[in-house]
């Protein structure tokens, strides 16, 4: 892995030592000089590779759009550079859209986020200068794109610039959507960063925009969410973002994303806010009460539109989340009792070509019949031993369904006597002796399976 790094300068000036000491051509410098870094282990993202004598740095089309913005960065912002400044500004961002292209490591290298911050930081919101703030915005969210970047947000004051945005804003749908955007490209992977963010007060201004007259979807805002109470930070021990998740909840987030969810029934937003109100269901009173403010109804409802649209990601996500709440004992009775079961098991059938929308109902249906008899019967009656029977048999090599299987069915087996006779009797083992010799992540579930269908030679 590399891990030595070298500046535009340092490469530029070997590719000429190359040159004009050892006699090669121009092309050939450029050559040995890229072999020799990457044998030495360098790190040559964001390096500009250009032939001496046929082009310079300065040609870079990335280069020249950021010296373009450094000479109109001085002090004040002028009225007559803002359109400048915002053409500008949305031509880095669509340079470094790509991260195939290598522009954006060009542009981080070349110190495109702390100019843009600059810029960001000299905005004041009115009729004029609005012409900027949604492109700035943009750009930062685009060029925020890994650890080192996040620190020169950080180091910037990024945190707080568009934190102050962001309450200028008037709750204006596009600055939002954009001033969001770098809020969740900021805090991932960024422990820190979260933890600014989070003294900012960014979490009650989430609510406030949730709770806004004007329910015009802003779908960074749920990704910021969901990235704001993600532990991803591998530098850390121990994240904070379960604390922040109950904050999220204490504050009311959690009942404002369950009307948004109802809202977005049926909408391209539903995707987005089901993932963010898992990320705040960290615990069983949260849980509670996402289903007491109408959680559970409104889930059961998406599942049903998810399948007569035929939109699978709704309906995995869907399944992902109401999974979650009914890691509560009282929220699965209430699943149940809403008749949870046949809809999951009709969207099962809807989907009958598709092994992970089956696979995420069986893991539903696993948790709502953990360690209870009477579940599990109404389980069977609805016919979750029927589609696990017919999904085995169909995806024998979809080992992750296959081992949702085999939770499913020790799940509704091991207290129901009833339900492990109909089981066997339908060839039940079978085809959990055949995903337990297939697929080696079933091995220990099959094996679990097995010994609670009651069969002796359950190691097998």
């Amino acid at each position: 892995m590399a891990t030595r790094a070298i500046s535009q300068e340092a490469f530029d000036d070997l590719v000429r030592e190359n040159v004009e000491d050892l006699g090669m051509e121009p092309s050939e410098a450029l050559e040995d000089a890229l072999y020799t870094l990457k044998l030495q282990g360098v790190d040559l993202s964001g390096i500009i590779t250009c032939v001496p004598g046929e082009s310079s740095v300065k040609d870079n089309p990335v280069i020249a759009c950021l010296e373009r913005l450094k000479e109109l960065d001085t002090g004040l912002l002028r009225d007559e550079d803002l359109d400048e400044i915002s053409s500008l500004l949305v031509k880095l961002s669509e340079l470094c859209s790509s991260l195939e292209s290598g522009n954006v490591a060009i542009a981080t290298k070349h110190g495109a986020v702390e100019l843009t911050c600059s810029i960001c930081s000299k905005i004041k919101i009115d009729a004029r200068s609005y012409v900027i703030v949604v492109p700035c915005l943009r750009a930062l969210a685009v060029l925020i794109h890994d650890i080192q970047s996040t620190e020169v947000f950080r180091h910037a004051s990024g945190p707080r610039i568009v934190v102050d945005l962001l309450r200028d804003s008037s709750f204006d749908s596009d600055l939002l959507d954009a001033g969001f955007a770098v809020v969740a490209a900021a805090a991932t992977g960024n422990e820190v960063v979260k933890e600014i963010f989070m003294e900012l007060k960014v979490d009650e201004f989430i609510l406030k925009v949730l709770n806004r007259e004007s329910k015009v979807t802003i779908r960074a805002l749920y990704d910021a969410i969901r990235v704001l109470l993600t532990p991803d930070d591998n530098r850390v021990v121990a994240s904070q973002v379960y604390g922040y998740a109950r904050t999220f909840a204490k504050l009311g987030i959690a009942r404002a994303l369950t009307d948004a969810l109802q809202a977005g029934i049926g909408s391209d937003s539903l995707v987005s806010a089901s993932i963010a109100l898992k990320s705040i269901a960290v615990n069983d009173e949260i849980c509670k009460s996402i289903a007491e403010s109408g959680g559970i109804d409104t889930l059961l409802r998406c599942i049903d539109d998810s399948g007569e649209q035929g939109n699978k990601t709704a309906a995995k996500t869907c399944c992902s989340l109401l999974s979650k709440l009914a890691g509560s004992d009282s929220n699965k009775s209430t699943i149940v009792e809403k008749r949870g079961l046949d809809k999951l098991i009709k969207l099962a059938q809807r989907f009958s070509d598709d092994p992970l929308v089956i696979q995420e109902v069986m893991s539903i249906i696993s948790i709502i019949c953990l360690r209870s008899p009477d579940h599990a019967a109404s389980a069977i009656e609805a016919g979750a031993g029927d589609l696990a029977i017919q999904a085995m048999k169909r995806f024998p090599a979809a080992a992750q369904m296959q081992r949702n299987a085999c939770n499913m069915i020790r799940n509704i087996a091991v207290r129901n006597a009833e339900n492990r006779k109909i089981l066997l009797a339908n060839g039940i083992e079978k085809l959990i002796r055949s995903a337990k010799a297939n697929n080696e992540i079933c091995r220990a579930s099959a094996t679990d399976a097995l010994r609670d269908l009651g069969l002796d030679n359950y190691n097998s």
